[in-house]
């Protein structure tokens, strides 16, 4: 008997094969390309890839606009990779990191005919792997290799919009500082992505708001005491504060760097020591402002029991997406707590560009 694998269990090894540098098919109406993500491409695989025909490189709109190229296809460019352009070309399109020291790059052919949609699934798919938003787009006609994972566009895209459903897995007891009666509750998603929790304080009464909070991971700040973020004192504080009134949830979303995973924030934090906003950094990466899923928030709560909160937060966006949800938001709990002198600059940025409230 053939183990079929569903469309999640395919993105899913899709995800793994391009960290790798393997190659991925994507085939939409007839049409057939392979991709593979820039920051992972080897010199000896694009040499075979050239042999397979011609490059076409793409990248998200925030990036095209970093490199001074219009992005005709609205959220995304498509270029013809030049003959003589190298793996240190390619490197340059996508990471940033040597903008200031080679700033003109071009100049550019961009695509302008024809759909977009196997790049766009591309990139989509490369982003959700937390690799950087750029891939190598070969056509193929015919390509006979058993061993690359084939998707379908048509079956993937709402695959890759969708918030994977969550389960729980185990729930034990956790004596904290923040209270002696601690619940950690762990999520699994079908989609072989990274685990969330949900700390239980007390015995939150499922028929009255419970005081919540939406944090998402922050391995910098919060493990290690980083004073570029507010993260850190927030999650002490929020937990301090459920002890205290004897009861809260605090989700804990492992969606470190806003979305975009540690290590394209580790690139956005070597950007702003060139003097770059954490708005502009993640921009120049090809990032949106906020890659984050607070959906999965509101469906662990629901899970959980809970229909109404009391939600802890300086940001806007999380209300509005519980309510989206179907969680009512009975009251906003500001968290001010965490200002230092270098981290000023960053919290500004968060009220002036990405409302939060002051």
């Amino acid at each position: 008997m053939v183990l079929a694998l569903s469309t999640t269990e395919r993105l899913t090894r899709a995800r793994g094969d391009l960290r790798m540098g393997v190659p991925v098919v994507l085939t939409d109406a007839g049409q057939a390309a392979l991709i593979v993500a820039v920051e992972t491409l080897t010199m000896a695989r694009l040499a075979q890839l050239r042999d397979l025909g011609p490059l076409e490189l793409t990248l998200t709109a925030r990036r095209a606009e970093t490199l001074k190229t219009p992005a005709y296809d609205a959220d995304l460019v498509r270029l013809v990779v030049p003959d003589a352009a190298g793996l240190d070309w390619l490197a340059a399109m996508a990471d940033p990191a040597d903008d200031l020291r080679l700033p003109m790059k071009g100049p550019f052919r961009a695509l302008r005919d024809g759909s977009a949609r196997l790049h766009r699934n591309a990139l989509a798919l490369v982003k959700s792997a937390q690799l950087l938003p750029a891939a190598v787009v070969v056509r193929v006609h015919a390509l006979q290799d058993p061993d690359l994972t084939r998707l379908i566009v048509a079956e993937i895209e709402p695959e890759l919009s969708r918030t994977s459903p969550l389960h729980p897995v185990i729930a034990a007891r956790l004596p904290m500082v923040a209270s002696t009666a601690g619940l950690v509750h762990i999520f699994r998603p079908e989609d072989g992505g990274p685990e969330h929790y949900a700390i239980e304080i007390g015995k939150p009464d499922r028929g009255q708001p419970v005081l919540a909070r939406l944090h998402s991971a922050c391995f910098t700040g919060d493990v290690l005491g980083s004073l570029k973020c507010d993260c850190g004192p927030q999650l002490r504080a929020a937990l301090a504060q459920m002890g205290a009134e004897g009861a809260g949830v605090l989700l804990y979303l492992n969606q470190e760097g806003r979305g975009i995973g540690l290590a394209n924030k580790m690139r956005a934090y070597s950007l702003q020591d060139q003097g770059y906003d954490t708005v502009e950094a993640n921009h120049r990466l090809g990032f949106e402002d906020d890659e984050r899923d607070f959906r999965l928030g509101a469906m662990i709560l629901r899970d959980m029991g809970f229909s109404a909160v009391r939600l802890l937060t300086n940001n806007p966006a999380k209300i509005a997406m519980m309510q989206a949800m179907g969680i009512e938001v009975t009251e906003r709990v500001p968290l001010r707590v965490g200002q230092t002198d270098q981290n000023a600059a960053y919290l500004a940025t968060k009220v002036a560009k990405s409302g939060h409230l002051p």
